[in-house]
């Protein structure tokens, strides 16, 4: 892609006016119309130049900005810090065997989360999804952090889950429909970015607070953060992007049936559940997991089929493919980083902490990634960034394994990782930045709940399909503790790595093509 031109007007470019749904556009809710160019050109044009200038930290946006930024990095907080307490968790309350549903179970709920805050979005706006999430998300945490019982401690993860599908796709509504066109680039790197600071400090923050006043107040401490965000966040919520969609320009609302909205929940249970089976028998691989797997495998397909745009599959042109390269560069990239500590303490024998710190420059690169998508001068470009992308995240991967020879120097891991992560910036962000310029105002709920479920799902399917080959191969079982599985793993030919990486490497590839297909025709 080269330059914009009649074929690519369902992919515009960030200067172009907002639609009339968008806030500053005539006619938007909370905003009055202004009068036609002919009658007040002066003061017409006078708007139209403060709104070019305008930034997501602009007086009109500001509290809304640092609020729900606020609200990621929290989340980016939590995200980084549990999974240092889980462990010294799972031991105090004697439940080491459930270690792996607590993860499993927080994904399992999430994934229902995503599609009833679609459908609560898209009815009502995304006000009452957000504030229930982030209820629910605390919840959860509290919940977790009293357990007196493992099985309670993996219930709390189960309700934090519901609350964060909630959460991620009322926010991407409430940018959809809060922020104009041009803005939405910088708002969605300010989100890359706010991970940045969190996976570097979240988990030294964790360990010192699990070790010096028990990991109880990892979990406890979260909720209590929350609430200047949504002093913040909230009001304008109510304010910018609260209530139905606009109507569309025939005059009609075209909300979906409820027969619609009935066969969509029921979807959402049957992929939650599959989803569940599938994590399930991936966890323990052998002839008694054969059974839990196919059916979770028969609830989950057909379902996810009935929730993703319709030509997902076949990587169709437009919203179809957007979606599915979210999940190809999603579950590609975390199914290789998954292997990458395990292969450097066990192939290469570093500390885990030297093996973690290996990964540390990838945050950075991440974020400058999604700062680089997001400046207007790219907007034309943004199909061709988004390939170039994916092509830095296969030759990242497939880069990883070269240091199963002694004598690659170590260090090659992190200057590739760097660059694998400045692809996905590119990427991820770009495809945030897509969706909800393809999505209808009264679909923008439920295609971003696709988005966050194609992200999730193949994070399944990968991990389950690289951790079969890994162990197929004399990788041991990753899914045991943690001396067990390095001892396995110390033990194995490298080639059980190898069948991890390159594979991912080629799924990664095949983004780049899928990313060649964004625009419609």
């Amino acid at each position: 892609m080269t330059t914009p031109d009649a074929r690519d007007t369902d992919v515009a470019s960030a200067t172009e006016p907002p639609p009339p749904h968008e806030p500053g556009a005539p006619g938007a809710p909370g905003i009055t119309a202004t009068a036609p160019p002919q009658q007040n050109g002066g003061a017409e044009s006078g708007s139209g130049k403060r709104e070019a200038t305008e930034g997501v930290l602009s007086g009109a946006y500001r509290s809304l900005s640092i609020g729900i930024v606020s609200v990621v990095l929290l989340i980016a907080f939590e995200a980084t810090a549990v999974g240092t307490a889980m462990p010294v968790a799972a031991r105090e309350l004697d439940g080491v065997s459930l270690y792996a549903f607590a993860f499993s179970a927080y994904f399992t709920t999430s994934l229902l989360g995503m599609v009833l805050s679609g459908q609560w979005a898209d009815r009502h706006g995304p006000l009452g999804p957000l504030a229930a999430g982030i209820s629910a998300f605390g919840a959860g945490l509290l919940l977790s952090g009293t357990a007196a019982a493992m099985w309670v401690f993996v219930l709390g993860r189960a309700v934090q889950g519901l609350g964060g599908g909630l959460v991620i796709v009322a926010l991407y509504v409430t940018v959809g429909r809060a922020y104009p066109e041009r803005l939405r680039p910088a708002i969605m790197a300010a989100f890359a970015a706010s991970w940045v600071v969190p996976s570097v400090v979240g988990p030294l923050a964790a360990g010192t607070v699990t070790e010096h006043l028990g990991w109880r107040w990892v979990f406890i401490g979260i909720p209590a953060l929350v609430l200047f965000p949504l002093g913040l966040a909230l009001p304008q919520i109510r304010r910018r992007a609260s209530g139905p969609p606009e109507p569309a320009e025939d005059g009609t609302a075209q909300e979906a049936a409820p027969g619609e909205r009935a066969r969509r929940l029921r979807l959402a249970f049957a992929i939650s559940a599959g989803a569940g089976l599938v994590q399930y028998a991936a966890q323990d691989l052998n002839w008694f997991s054969v059974l839990p797997g196919a059916v979770g495998a028969a609830l989950m397909v057909p379902a996810a089929l009935g929730l993703l745009p319709r030509g997902t599959y076949r990587a169709a042109r437009g919203l179809p493919s957007v979606v599915l390269l979210r999940g190809v560069a999603a579950g590609s990239f975390i199914a290789a980083e998954s292997f990458i500590p395990l292969m450097l303490v066990t192939q290469r024998g570093l500390s885990p902490t030297a093996a973690g710190l290996s990964l540390a420059l990838g945050g950075a690169t991440w974020a400058l990634g999604s700062f680089v998508q997001s400046r207007p001068r790219v907007e034309p470009y943004r199909e061709r960034l988004v390939v170039i992308g994916m092509i830095l995240v296969a030759a990242a991967i497939a880069a990883v394994p070269s240091v199963l020879v002694d004598a690659v120097p170590v260090w090659t891991v992190a200057v590739a990782w760097g660059f694998g992560c400045l692809g996905m910036g590119l990427v991820i962000s770009s495809t945030s930045v897509l969706l909800l310029k393809l999505s209808k105002p009264q679909e923008a709920g439920t295609n971003s709940a696709a988005l966050q479920i194609s992200d999730g799902l193949s994070n399944i399917v990968l991990l389950a399909g690289g951790g079969a080959a890994f162990a197929a191969l004399g990788g041991g079982a990753v899914g045991g503790g943690t001396h067990e599985a390095t001892s396995t793993a110390a033990a194995s030919h490298p080639g059980a790595f190898v069948v991890v990486f390159l594979p991912m490497a080629v799924v990664a590839l095949a983004g780049a093509w899928v990313a060649g297909r964004l625009r419609t025709a």
